[in-house]
C-alpha cells in the first residue's frame, strides 16, 4: 500500500519546514524502514552551509533520521492517534561528509517502544558506506480526539485522548472511552458503559445494551471493560441486571473474536480467548487465561477455571475445570491442557503435579469428597495451584464436570498420565 509520507510527518510535532524523505523502499512495519533521500544542490541549506563548499549539516541528518523514525511509529502499525517528538539523541557519529548529488538510503528500526516513548536506531549509507549513525528516543502523547463527521457521539459521552470513532459509529451519553481507544465502523457502544484504555471495538459491534433478559425493565445497569481488549466484528457485549449484581464485567488483554457473545452479569479476567461463536449465558465467570473455541456455549451460572481451554462446538453446563481441555457435548475432560501450560511457562514439574491430581479426581474409584483429602495428604502435590484447584472444586455450585471420554477419539489426545 502506498505510503502518504507528507500525511504521516503531520503527526511529527515539529518538523524541518522540508521533507527530508523522497521515498519509502523498504517497510516492515513496527520493525523496520529504509527511506531515501536525494541530497541536491538546490536545496536551502546549503546556501549557508558552506558557500562554495555545500555540505549536509549534521542535524539536518538526525532530523531525517527523525522524519524517517515518524513513518515506522505511525505507518501500517496498530498504533492508535499519536503524535511524536524527538526527546533525545544518542551516540550520534557522523562518519563521512554528504554533499549534493549523493543518494542518502536512511535505514531505521525499532527499540524498545511503549505507550509514552520509543527508541529507534537509524543508520544513513551513501552507496555501502556508512555516513552518519544515531540511537533517536522520542516522546509519544495522545491525539486529539479523531471522530467521523457521520458517526454519532452523545454530548455526555466521555472520550479520552488518542481515541479515534469511525463512520456511523454511535457512542451513547453514558458511555466512558479509555485514552487511544478505537471505535469501528457501524459499532455502537451505550448504556452505562466504561471502557479501559487501548482497547479495540472492530466494525459492527455491539458494546454495552440491555440484557435478552425477560426480567430486565430497564433499570440502571452497568458494563466495565478493563484496558487493551479486542472486540472483532459483531461481537455483542450486555451490561448487567439488578438479580445478577447489576455489573457486567470484564478484565484487561481479552480477545473476543467475531460474533462472540456475553451476557449479562458475567464476569470475565484477564488474557482470556473467545473463538468465533463462543458463547456465555448470564451469570457465568471465566477465569484468567482461560480459552473458549468457536461456537462453544457455556450455561447461566457456571464457571470457567483459570487456563481451561473448551474445545470448539462443546456445551458445557457445569463448572468447567481449570488446567485442563474440556470439549464435547456434554462436555467431557480430555485431559491436562499440556500445551497450553507449557506456553505459559508453567515447568513440567508443576504439570505433573496437576497430572497426578486429576488421577486422583478421574481415574480413582474415589469419589469427590474422597479424592480431594487424598490430594491435601499427598505432600508431594503441595503448590498454590494444586490449592486453588481444590478450592475451586469445593466451592462449585453448579457442579464440576469430571466425565472422561468414553474411548480415545483421537490418537493425539493425551492421557493424564503421560
Amino acid at each position: 500500500m502506498p505510503i502518504d509520507i507528507p500525511a504521516t510527518l503531520d503527526r511529527l510535532n515539529y518538523r524541518y519546514p522540508s521533507f527530508l524523505v523522497d521515498a519509502v523502499v523498504d517497510h516492515e512495519p513496527g520493525q523496520r524502514i529504509v527511506g531515501m533521500k536525494n541530497v541536491t544542490v538546490n536545496e536551502e541549506f546549503f546556501q549557508g552551509h558552506f558557500p562554495g563548499t555545500p555540505l549536509m549539516p549534521g542535524v539536518l541528518m538526525v532530523e531525517a533520521f527523525a522524519q524517517v523514525a515518524t513513518i515506522l511509529l505511525f505507518q501500517d502499525t496498530d498504533r492508535p492517534a499519536q503524535r511524536a517528538w524527538l526527546q533525545g539523541v544518542d551516540a550520534a557519529k557522523f562518519r563521512h561528509q554528504v554533499v549534493p548529488g549523493d543518494r542518502l538510503r536512511l535505514e531505521v528500526t525499532m527499540g524498545e517502544a511503549t505507550t509514552t516513548e520509543a527508541r529507534v536506531q537509524g543508520r544513513a549509507f551513501v552507496d555501502q558506506e556508512l555516513v552518519a549513525e544515531a540511537k533517536l528516543l522520542f516522546g509519544l502523547t495522545d491525539d486529539d480526539v479523531d471522530i467521523d463527521p457521520t458517526a454519532r457521539v452523545a454530548a455526555g459521552a466521555t472520550v479520552g485522548a488518542g481515541s479515534v470513532i469511525g463512520p456511523h459509529a454511535v457512542i451513547g451519553e453514558h458511555v466512558t472511552l479509555g485514552r487511544r481507544c478505537q471505535i469501528g465502523a457501524s459499532a455502537i457502544v451505550d448504556g452505562w458503559t466504561e471502557i479501559g484504555d487501548d482497547t479495540k471495538v472492530f466494525p459492527c459491534a455491539s458494546i454495552g445494551l440491555i440484557p435478552q433478559d425477560l426480567k430486565f425493565h430497564g433499570e440502571s445497569s452497568r458494563l466495565k471493560v478493563g484496558a487493551r481488549n479486542i472486540f472483532r466484528e459483531f461481537v455483542t457485549v450486555h451490561r448487567g441486571t439488578d438479580g445478577g449484581g447489576g455489573e457486567t464485567r470484564i478484565g484487561d488483554d481479552n480477545l473476543f473474536m467475531a460474533y462472540a457473545h456475553i451476557a449479562h452479569d458475567c464476569q470475565v479476567g484477564d488474557h482470556t480467548i473467545f473463538g468465533n461463536g463462543a458463547t456465555l449465558g448470564g451469570h457465568v465467570s471465566v477465569e484468567d487465561y482461560a480459552t473458549i473455541s468457536a461456537l462453544s456455549g457455556v450455561h447461566q451460572f457456571c464457571r470457567v477455571g483459570a487456563h481451561a481451554f473448551v474445545g470448539g462446538f462443546s456445551v458445557v453446563t457445569r463448572d468447567a475445570l481449570p488446567y485442563v481441555r474440556t470439549v464435547g457435548n456434554r462436555a467431557r475432560v480430555y485431559g491436562v491442557n499440556t500445551i497450553g501450560l507449557v506456553r505459559r511457562g508453567f515447568p513440567p514439574e508443576l504439570i505433573t503435579k496437576l497430572k497426578r491430581t486429576y488421577r486422583y479426581l478421574l481415574q480413582s474409584k474415589l469419589n469427590t469428597s474422597q479424592a480431594l483429602r487424598q490430594i491435601e495428604g499427598d505432600a508431594e502435590l503441595a503448590c498454590p495451584e494444586v490449592d486453588y484447584l481444590i478450592a475451586f472444586v469445593r466451592s462449585s455450585e453448579r457442579g464440576i464436570g469430571l466425565r472422561r471420554p468414553a474411548r480415545r477419539l483421537h490418537d493425539d489426545e493425551m492421557p493424564l498420565d503421560d
